[in-house]
């Protein structure tokens, strides 16, 4: 049974600061990224976008393709709702940002749009990146475009089916910088979405998993992961994971309080 209090609790028994970490990489990371301050001018941006859909009474018509809601009890959802509830949160949207800032990263793959707050906070970080973003219902796809639109965000193309078809096609002799993996929270779903991007790694690629704690099948997904053969680096900041496959780096896991 998975226990986000214990699970926080024994995340924070077994990791470290910036004063923990050997890595000269993961402590720049550390002391450059993570524990910078928030640039005002981007979170402001992001905070304004996030209001435009907490202010949208609509209801639409989820169609939900992985592992469900824990909140939700019908697929008939008003998106102010989806927002405030499902979508990123201000802790995540955060360090996203910081981390997207940080590495500057021009050709990004998101799978998993929702309504889009995840995509524009990875936008505002980085407003010159092409991004790539995979939903699977209609309703949320529509909610995400109009967002893009109305804020003017460019170089933005949203695939909107089922990821069992859009995702090898967009991986396909396509590179990616910047996955940002959002998705269907299962197991199986989780490494087939890792394996059918390995393809298209470079040796700086960033690649991020949400909710890596969300149910005993997430931990165990990130375990698999991690164990990788192309995998050398990855960092548990518990409501991320974030793996890197640096061929000069030493393989070596890491847990950082952010």
């Amino acid at each position: 049974m998975n226990h986000p209090i214990i699970e926080y609790l024994y995340f924070l028994l077994k990791s470290t600061n910036q004063h923990g970490v050997h890595s000269p990489f993961i402590y720049n990371l550390t002391t450059k990224c993570f524990y910078t301050k928030q640039n005002h001018k981007l979170w402001d941006r992001f905070k304004k976008v996030k209001q435009q859909l907490l202010e949208n009474k609509k209801v639409i018509k989820v169609t939900d393709f992985g592992s469900g809601s824990k909140v939700f009890k019908s697929n008939k959802r008003k998106v102010s709702k989806i927002a405030k509830i499902a979508g990123i949160s201000s802790k995540k949207a955060k360090t996203l940002i910081k981390i997207v800032d940080y590495f500057k990263p021009t050709n990004i793959l998101e799978i998993g749009t929702s309504i889009g707050l995840g995509t524009s906070a990875i936008k505002i970080a980085n407003k010159n990146a092409l991004i790539t973003t995979l939903e699977g219902c209609t309703e949320t796809s529509k909610i995400a475009n109009d967002l893009f639109i109305n804020n003017k965000f460019d170089k933005i193309n949203i695939i909107t089916g089922g990821f069992k078809t859009t995702l090898p096609q967009t991986v396909k002799n396509n590179k990616f910088d910047f996955i940002y993996f959002d998705g269907n929270h299962t197991k199986t779903s989780t490494l087939h979405y890792f394996e059918t991007c390995l393809e298209t790694t470079n040796n700086n690629s960033v690649w991020i998993f949400d909710d890596i704690y969300w149910s005993d099948e997430m931990k165990q997904a990130w375990i698999e992961i991690k164990k990788h053969n192309k995998v050398t680096v990855t960092v548990d900041v518990f409501h991320f994971g974030i793996v890197f496959f640096r061929k000069e780096q030493a393989k070596e896991h890491f847990k950082i309080r952010v």
